[in-house]
């Protein structure tokens, strides 16, 4: 595989974006023998999809007398990167020890620690709308997604609808040559296309993307998710008591790689990564929930005074940053009051820190995807989703 640094870009689609502008620019090359089956070529990237090449056969009346000939395969550049692009859901800045969090993410640090760690990003605070945007390249409201999927209305900008005039990330991807696949949550087709009669145009495989293996809506059951593989459903859980999606589509992430490099080792691939945690409901195994068991017991103030001196210490806020007063009623916070943790019951403090625990534990357990070595994913993108 190619070798080059992992980049972990947080809250940015750039090394995506500059990866698609290098194949742009680059100058074309082509390889093998002009009009045979093996011929390819790069394109630079003016039209997408690129104009239907001129045929430069030759046709007689016989075929003794005809040349056939076949248009090149169109590939990305030569040293094209691989791109992983990693989206969690419903997750804050300080989650991650990446960032300073207390949950310990290993693979993030790792990768974190051969790259960069951007601090500035934006979201739009809802599902939909944010990945629309971070798909599209463009503001929400212009990909027909101002609100989630199951709000949408009739009109301008809420309409659910990603137009053919707005391509994804994954199409221009494809149109460059890259083997695009999605794994995991897909909040972007209209509630009204669910359906298995199609149409197919607002699902993955109509956004350009090549092959998809995960579930429709905003949420599903970990244990029987609302699964499907392309356009057909399917109930991997059937006879597998214990399974879970999240290590079933790690281990079907891992799977499609190996399987595309062990047939097209030179072809890049685009796999953009979604899974589900932590948007509810939060299904982690009960192996992963016992790892933090007690971990949590000190409440949440003292634990958000930890991850803000943990942030600083990384230099992910500046260090003359003032920690938000606690809302006790103020003004400024419109009378707005939590409960100190102290004057909570024993009860609530073991219901919270319980809480507190499965959360981790589900945030802890998708990064089985991460630890994947055998491939070097020259371009990481990974986006924290604020909701």
């Amino acid at each position: 595989m190619k070798s080059a640094k992992q980049i972990l870009l947080g809250g940015m689609l750039a090394a995506a974006a500059m990866t698609v502008a290098t194949s742009a620019r680059a100058q074309v090359q082509t390889t093998g023998t002009p009009g045979s089956p093996s011929a390819t070529t790069t394109i630079d990237g003016k039209q997408l999809p690129p104009p239907d090449p001129k045929f430069s056969g030759v046709i007689k009346e016989t075929a003794v007398d005809s040349k056939p000939y076949w248009p090149p395969t169109v590939v990305p550049p030569k040293g094209a990167p691989n791109i992983l692009l990693i989206m969690t859901d419903d997750q804050g800045y300080g989650v991650y020890s990446t960032f300073g969090g207390v949950i310990p993410t290993p693979a993030m640090d790792r990768i974190a620690k051969a790259g960069l760690r951007y601090t500035q990003f934006h979201s739009t605070a809802l599902c939909s709308p944010t990945r629309a945007a971070l798909i599209t390249g463009r503001n929400h409201h212009s990909v027909g997604n101002g609100v989630i999927g199951e709000l949408a209305t009739g009109y301008p900008g809420y309409d659910s609808v990603i137009g053919l005039d707005n391509a994804t990330i994954g199409e221009i991807l494809k149109d460059n040559g890259y083997a695009t696949s999605w794994f995991g949550k897909n909040h972007n087709t209209p509630s009204f296309q669910y359906s298995l009669a199609g149409p197919y145009d607002q699902w993955p495989s109509g956004m350009g993307f090549d092959y998809f293996y995960g579930y429709m809506g905003g949420e599903t059951d970990q244990w029987t998710p609302y699964l499907f593989k392309d356009h057909t459903q399917i109930f991997p859980w059937i006879g597998h008591p214990g399974y879970n999606l999240t290590t079933d589509m790690a281990d079907e992430a891992i799977k499609y790689m190996h399987v595309l490099n062990a047939s097209a080792p030179d072809k890049p691939f685009f796999v953009y990564y979604v899974p589900g945690g932590t948007h509810s409901p939060h299904h982690p195994t009960k192996e992963w929930i016992a790892k933090f068991k007690g971990k949590f017991d000190m409440g949440y103030e003292k634990l958000r005074e930890q991850i803000f001196e943990n942030q600083k210490k990384l230099g992910v806020i500046p260090p003359d940053t003032q920690l938000t007063p606690w809302p006790d009623g103020q003004d400024a916070y419109g009378g707005a009051k939590l409960p100190r943790w102290d004057s909570l019951s024993f009860v609530q403090k073991k219901l919270y820190a319980r809480e507190a625990e499965v959360f981790a534990a589900y945030l802890r357990k998708w990064q089985r995807l991460c630890h994947l070595r055998q491939f070097d994913l020259s371009s990481w993108v990974w986006i924290p989703h604020l909701e």
